[in-house]
């Protein structure tokens, strides 16, 4: 029975993820920053884990409770959008931090044992963002874009151990806590000037039909880590496939 650790798994992708995972008959270490009991199906094969990816210490502490695993899922991340003119540094720093120095931090925490044993996948979660341009989100898009890069260049580097690495690219998701999780980051990112641009990007955004669900970013995930061809590249949910055909 083999054994998934995901990160980011208190809403969205991540829950449903591990919820995927789980019923599939996998061990499941679903990792969250205020762990909570209620959110997964109580099993004897899931495992709840403190995590912060931001933060050396959790992680080294996470990966010591977690034991051997064959599967790191980077997941967590945090939205960002606005005016990129309006928006401090510190907070460009923020995304960063979590979106792009976390995910490396967690594969650099895992790849020793993967090594090791010849064996292990690593799924990191971008966006569609890095399919096609989209406006008033240029600091979470090079945080993706940055993630996207760094992903197809440590392919190469494991390939040699029979670790395969894999890119899960979801779409725009209305159904997820996406906007409202980042609402005090985000509060003054429209100054008066970009208002009416604004206003016309989220009315496009009601419009779209093609979306993503939760529930197509699970299934995105599973099909990497059960990929024999050696693809890099998963779009996930109807809006990213469109971008990716477009490509």
């Amino acid at each position: 029975m083999k054994t998934l650790l995901i990160t980011g798994c208190s809403s969205g992708y991540g829950l449903e993820t591990a919820r995927h995972f789980l019923a599939q008959g996998w061990n499941v270490i679903a990792t969250q920053r205020q762990p909570r009991e209620d959110l997964l199906p109580a099993s004897p094969r899931l495992r709840l884990l403190a995590l912060d990816v931001t933060r050396p210490d959790s992680i080294a502490q996470a990966m010591a409770a977690a034991g051997p695993i064959d599967v790191l899922v980077n997941n967590a991340g945090i939205g960002l959008f606005g005016a990129f003119e309006a928006t401090p540094m510190a907070t460009v720093r923020e995304v960063f931090d979590t979106n792009t120095f976390g995910t490396m931090a967690m594969c650099q925490a895992v790849i020793p044992q993967f090594r090791e044993r010849r064996a292990g996948v690593i799924v990191n979660v971008t966006s569609s963002a890095t399919l096609a341009p989209f406006p008033l989100v240029a600091a979470y898009t090079a945080s993706k874009t940055a993630v996207e890069g760094f992903t197809a260049s440590l392919r190469h580097e494991l390939e040699a151990f029979n670790v395969r690495v894999a890119l899960v690219e979801p779409g725009y998701g209305p159904s997820t806590r996406f906007t409202a999780n980042g609402q005090q980051r985000m509060q003054g990112l429209i100054p008066e000037p970009y208002q009416p641009f604004a206003h016309s990007v989220f009315a496009g955004l009601g419009r779209n039909t093609a979306v993503t669900m939760e529930t197509d970013v699970a299934e995105g995930v599973w099909r990497a880590v059960h990929d024999s061809d050696g693809q890099l590249h998963f779009p996930s949910g109807a809006d990213a496939v469109a971008l990716a055909a477009q490509r």
